[in-house]
């Protein structure tokens, strides 16, 4: 007779189990994660300004620039106060999520339920240059985790679950329930089915209600009139694409390359000192840097120039109209350097909202260099809303999402056939050049990358250490063949791996290289197994990945190859065995 279970959680799972069918609860879930993370995204976001508020009170204005300079610095200590404080690793949200998926089984800590929240709060609040959508999915999506791990969801459901989260956080920030479902598929790399799909827009839907409901209907952009499309206006169009492909690329290659850089520096006050002062003097010098940059995106969107150049203080010795797109340009190159700066020093934050700012500020500049030079009338709008979609299918490899993310939070639908364009030619320059995006590049380098390509992430989620088998009989090279009669004669398998005495693998020996003389007794005191044994085919390392694993067996034609761990032999892996595992990975990932 089964006992009855005493907690709350486990006579509900019961009842569920008796009462609810699982399709039906993971319906019910994905409307539950949905909430949760719709109100996330609304705590996070009010908070954030909320500080802002309070750093940015009436009483400074008289030293705005100056404290422009310090609050950043503040900000980047608080943040890396708590992260000592917590003493767990909080990394940017959505590549952590996209590693939890593909080498934990989509288990995400308890702790990140809470930590993207605080952390990012007070690094956007207190100017940090960065966005505050990672932090949002990151939470959301550990929300999600926990939630199918206490309701004993398979690994299939615990993944839509997190799906669900994404996807309600960010219908929720940017009052976008399609793009978000995109943006799920795209990033996540989910597959489009009905079980998926119909999870995914309830989650959707119940994170932009819950916005909404909360916040009011209300578009994160505003702007006063598009141009209609002119087909004459195509070709510049495309050129945008080329440009925000180029600005992509250079975007991702920078973020990268502070990135070494400030790995390589082992002590946190130094980071916090070099990336917190640099932050500071760039806001110091250009205000527009300072937090998400909304504020600006919005201030282009309606035309207003002038008042963003005027808060500059380098706009006190220059003026004139191509001045006014020499510093538009320098915010584009600036914001990428404020964002990596902020990563750099201990901030967290997305690279969302900085995708967006820098399109946009690339795609006025554009327009206005055309209309001052006399050779087109082109709108300034229309140009920054292509050019933050523009950004976004480069730097993110999200074109999909590009196009109907502006589409949707500006109820821009005229602009279709230039957001497809710019987006479409953006991701395939890119894509040319950087074949991952900045969420995937580094997970695609160590084969932790979940593609759309199934036999691809049935094979990214298997690790060597999972199918590596130990039940071989070792031998030494010095045993005679008497010897390895005797281990032969006790064991269920026909391999013998060869190791010396610091257990370092120094060849193998299979049946067939000494069955004709293991009867001849005349050998057993005078052959050696050094003399029978041969160097493996290949050797695996148990970190290795399984792709290239896979290569090795196809090159050496081997159906067993022996694998090491720090250089010394742990046991073998089996072609056999790898093909029924992934059958059965196959069947729980579909």
């Amino acid at each position: 007779m089964t006992p009855k279970p005493k907690s709350l959680l486990g006579k509900f799972l019961l009842w569920r189990a008796k009462h609810i069918s699982q399709d039906r609860f993971v319906l019910m879930l994905s409307i539950l994660v949905g909430f949760i993370t719709g109100l996330v995204a609304v705590i996070l976001k009010n908070t954030t300004h909320f500080i802002q508020e309070l750093v940015r009170s009436d009483y400074l204005d008289q030293y705005f620039n100056l404290y422009y300079f310090a609050f950043p610095l503040i900000g980047i200590i608080l943040t890396v106060i708590v992260k000592r404080i917590i003493n767990k690793p909080i990394s940017e949200g959505i590549p952590s999520t996209l590693y939890a998926i593909s080498r934990r089984s989509g288990f995400l800590q308890v702790y990140k339920t809470y930590a993207y929240l605080i952390t990012s709060a007070l690094t956007v609040g207190f100017g940090g240059s960065v966005g505050l959508e990672g932090p949002t999915v990151g939470t959301g999506s550990a929300i999600g985790s926990n939630l199918g791990r206490m309701m004993h969801l398979n690994f299939r459901q615990r993944i839509l679950l997190m799906g669900c989260a994404t996807a309600g956080a960010i219908a929720s920030i940017f009052n976008a329930p399609i793009a978000a479902i995109i943006f799920t598929i795209e990033i996540f790399s989910l597959d489009l089915t009905l079980a998926s799909l119909v999870p995914l827009l309830l989650a959707s839907v119940s994170g932009a209600v819950t916005s909404i409901f909360i916040q009011g209907n209300d578009y994160l952009f505003h702007y006063k009139s598009l141009a209609a499309f002119e087909i004459s206006d195509l070709p510049l169009y495309a050129l945008m694409g080329v440009l925000t492909a180029l600005v992509s690329v250079y975007f991702t290659k920078v973020y990268f390359y502070f990135d070494e850089l400030f790995t390589k520096i082992k002590s946190t006050g130094q980071k916090v000192l070099l990336g917190g002062l640099s932050l500071g003097l760039l806001i110091w010098l250009v205000p527009p840097l300072y937090g998400e940059g909304y504020e600006l995106i919005n201030t282009l969107l309606n035309g207003e120039v002038i008042s963003i150049v005027n808060q500059s203080i380098l706009y006190d010795w220059f003026s004139g109209p191509y001045i006014v797109v020499a510093l538009l340009l320098g915010l584009v190159f600036l914001k990428i350097f404020a964002s990596v700066f902020t990563f750099g020093a201990g901030g967290v934050g997305g690279i969302f909202a900085p995708s967006l700012f820098v399109g946009a500020a690339l795609g006025f500049a554009f327009a206005y260099l055309i209309n001052q030079s006399g050779l087109s009338t082109i709108s300034t709008t229309n140009f920054s809303l292509v050019g933050m979609a523009g950004l976004m299918a480069g730097v993110l490899h999200a074109p999909l999402t590009a196009i109907f993310m502006i589409a949707e939070i500006t109820a821009g639908y005229d602009l279709f056939i230039p957001l497809m364009t710019v987006s479409a030619i953006s991701y395939l320059v890119t894509r040319s050049i950087l074949p991952h995006s900045i969420y995937t590049m580094q997970l695609a380098k160590r084969g932790d990358l979940l593609t759309h390509n199934k036999d691809q992430a049935i094979l990214t989620l298997l690790s060597i250490a999972s199918v590596v088998e130990k039940d071989f009989k070792k031998v030494k090279p010095e045993f005679t063949l008497g010897q390895l009669v005797k281990v032969v004669s006790r064991s269920k398998r026909n391999l013998f791996p060869v190791i010396d005495e610091e257990g370092i693998l120094v060849g193998v020996l299979t049946l067939d290289d000494f069955r004709t003389i293991m009867f001849d007794h005349s050998l057993y005191d005078n052959t050696y197994v050094s003399e029978l044994m041969s160097p493996p085919p290949a050797v695996v390392d148990v970190k290795e990945d399984m792709s290239s694993v896979m290569k090795k067996f196809q090159s050496s034609g081997a159906w067993n190859l022996p694998v090491i761990e720090n250089g010394k032999y742990l046991g073998f892996v089996s072609k056999s065995k790898l093909f029924s595992v992934y059958r059965r990975k196959l069947m729980e990932f579909s």
